[in-house]
């Protein structure tokens, strides 16, 4: 597997369809599949115009955590929303997103006990079976769509993607792996409540056997087993039967099904998606939420949108690549409006992405630690840690741009760091884990500043310190 609110209205009503929630409440119980640990999902009837919202029932005051692509973070093997508070993220959402939106429910409060959803076996059929038994409550209010009116293309590593205007959703989905039962796949599918529950629903997640201790290394699939994936060895499968001979093509399918209703709307478009991914697919969305909310830019009307991914390489729209805007820092700021900002780069850009930020107050921004990170090869070979002053640094890259928002020319500016005190780690941050920086300004004088800093995982404080710094031409 690899700010509740109505969405702004996108597209006409077309067949005059009205929204939908469910008609009682759905509980199902199990472990999930990466984090492990037990979990507990209620689904709820909401009021018209809530839109899909997570609720962590197992945290004081219940935080809400809309199921939007402007909270979507950008993992591996999983799709993971940002919570407004600390330690309130969730984590592997993508088949009950699958199975919210086929059922074309549009209003839902869906109640979590824990950071992740139950795995159950694998798939969205459980949760699509679940929320179907709850049965319909149609509102007076009419469907909200995502609609295109110009392709959207998207790269993101080895997935390519082409969403197309259509009446209704429809995916055609390539995978190629080099394994005897899986190979080259490719299917296509409408997206209804009738035929996702036939063709989609029941394909379960599917791993190999030889990245078990690379993944677990990362913190991942903790709660993996075959009765909730489908494990495949080097030759066949390690225990049960496939559901279809094209199991896995289905599966990645259900997967876009699910990132794709981070619109935040019903989406009407032809989805074409060669060796997708989820963060490949979160890119995509992202997109299209652009192109049908934003219209023409600069005047340039047809020709397609496209888009590339974070690895590395830009991700804006083709009308916009013969020019550089001007950076605007917003409340949150993803990784190619970081780096307009920040003068950092591979290997020592160390911020992933910007959560909140307010100007001359706050900030919060995210770190999302691979084994992939090349300090890893020599800091601690086979036990990898990241070395605190790296972590140290990613928090004075986010203060950074904390106090860029303090200034009104921050594009001519740069920022240096002058003093540290007070630093403290207080346990290791290793491989899967995501640091969380929060950093609140303690003083500002002319072009000197201070702030304090603590870094986060999963809601524990892994390290803090307080730092200063000064702004200086560039």
């Amino acid at each position: 597997m690899n700010s509740a609110g109505t969405p702004s209205r996108a597209g006409p009503t077309g067949n005059g369809a009205r929204r939908q929630t469910i008609a009682r409440p759905a509980t199902l119980e199990g472990v999930g599949l990466h984090l492990g640990a037990a979990a507990r999902i209620t689904f709820r009837p909401a009021p018209e115009g809530t839109g899909v919202v997570f609720r962590r029932t197992d945290l004081p005051g219940a935080p809400e955590i809309p199921a939007r692509v402007d909270r979507a973070v950008l993992t591996e093997r999983r799709t993971q929303l940002a919570g407004t508070c600390p330690g309130a993220e969730l984590h592997t959402v993508e088949h009950v997103l699958a199975a919210v939106a086929s059922a074309e429910l549009d209003d839902l409060w869906i109640d979590v006990e824990g950071a992740e959803p139950p795995i159950l076996d694998g798939s969205a059929a459980p949760f699509f079976d679940a929320l179907r038994g709850a049965g319909l409550a149609v509102g007076r209010e009419p469907v909200e769509y995502l609609e295109l009116g110009e392709p959207v293309r998207v790269i993101d590593g080895a997935s390519v993607y082409e969403a197309i205007p259509a009446a209704e959703l429809r995916l055609d989905v390539t995978i190629d792996f080099a394994h005897p039962l899986i190979g080259r796949q490719q299917g296509t599918y409408v997206v209804t409540p009738g035929d996702f529950g036939r063709d989609l629903a029941a394909a379960r997640t599917f791993g190999f056997l030889d990245e078990q201790e690379t993944l677990r290394a990362k913190g991942l699939i903790r709660g993996a087993s075959v009765d909730n994936a489908v494990v495949l060895t080097e030759r066949g499968l390690l225990a049960g039967a496939l559901r279809w001979p094209d199991e896995f093509v289905r599966h990645k399918a259900l997967d876009c099904v699910g990132d794709l209703a981070l619109a935040g709307r019903r989406v009407r478009a032809r989805v074409t998606a060669v060796r997708p991914s989820h963060r490949g697919t979160v890119t995509l969305v992202r997109e299209m939420v652009r192109a049908a909310g934003g219209g023409p830019r600069d005047g340039v009307r047809g020709g397609p949108r496209e888009s590339r991914g974070t690895d590395g390489r830009q991700e804006r729209s083709m009308v916009d690549a013969t020019r550089e805007a001007k950076p605007q820092l917003k409340s949150q700021m993803s990784i190619d409006e970081l780096i307009k900002i920040i003068p950092h780069r591979y290997p020592f850009l160390l911020v992933d992405r910007i959560l909140e930020i307010e100007q001359r107050k706050r900030i919060v921004g995210l770190k999302n630690v691979t084994i992939n990170e090349p300090y890893f090869q020599g800091h601690f070979p086979g036990h990898p840690i990241m070395p605190g002053v790296l972590i140290v640094e990613a928090m004075a890259q986010v203060g950074g741009v904390l106090l860029m928002g303090s200034i009104d020319d921050y594009e001519t500016k740069v920022v240096y760091f002058m003093s540290l005190d007070n630093v403290k780690f207080r346990r290791p941050v290793r491989p899967g884990d995501q640091l969380r920086f929060e950093l609140e300004m303690t003083q500002i004088r002319g072009m000197v500043c201070r702030m304090r800093g603590v870094a986060r995982v999963d809601g524990e404080v892994v390290a803090e310190a307080d730092m200063a710094a000064m702004v200086r031409d560039r």
